[in-house]
């Protein structure tokens, strides 16, 4: 049981280490091609993995039923760990938000958008919230909804309002 307890011991460490240089010892694991392989995921595998085992030894299994449920708990960690750290970063595909991805999304005027020259608006894509400069072939006054025309830079976009009636 106290080998067990070691490890997971380990994997607190290696996780609490993960926290703290995480940009550091994330790029220790560049040569692997996985996207999944990183300190948080190893650190939660091996924890889980020591103390499933403890846990298993400690209410009386042997050592051949101790080793699965190690593993099973510690691939259970795993997968949270990748998970909540994709979800931390800002999505599940790993990918940042691009430019084109605002194309055909709807805003909301913040500052007045004159005919000629730039306002402000808001554009939620998922779960960001950007403020982008923004013109119009119209002059939009601030508070009216929007649609996101097209990209003029990573941040200015053009919109078009949502309906005429409220200019």
């Amino acid at each position: 049981m106290t080998t067990y307890l070691v490890i997971g011991v380990v994997g607190l460490v290696l996780l609490a280490v993960s926290l703290l240089f995480a940009d550091l010892l994330d790029g220790a694991f560049d040569a692997l091609s996985a996207d999944w392989i990183s300190t948080a995921v190893l650190g939660g595998f091996v924890s889980a993995f020591g103390f499933g085992g403890a846990l298993a030894i400690g209410v009386g299994a042997p050592h051949l039923v101790a080793l699965p449920v190690g593993a099973v708990t510690g691939v259970l960690a795993g997968w949270f760990a990748a998970w909540l750290t994709r979800a931390v970063r800002g999505g599940g595909s790993g990918e940042s938000l691009g430019a084109d991805d605002l194309v055909g999304h709807d805003a909301v005027v913040i500052t007045d958008i004159p005919a000629v020259g730039f306002g402000v608006v808001r554009v939620r894509v998922g779960e960001h919230v950007l403020r982008l400069n923004a013109s119009s072939d119209v002059a939009i006054p601030s508070g009216t909804p929007a649609h996101v025309t097209g990209v003029l830079s990573p941040t200015a976009v053009t919109v078009a309002p949502l309906s005429t009636e409220q200019i």
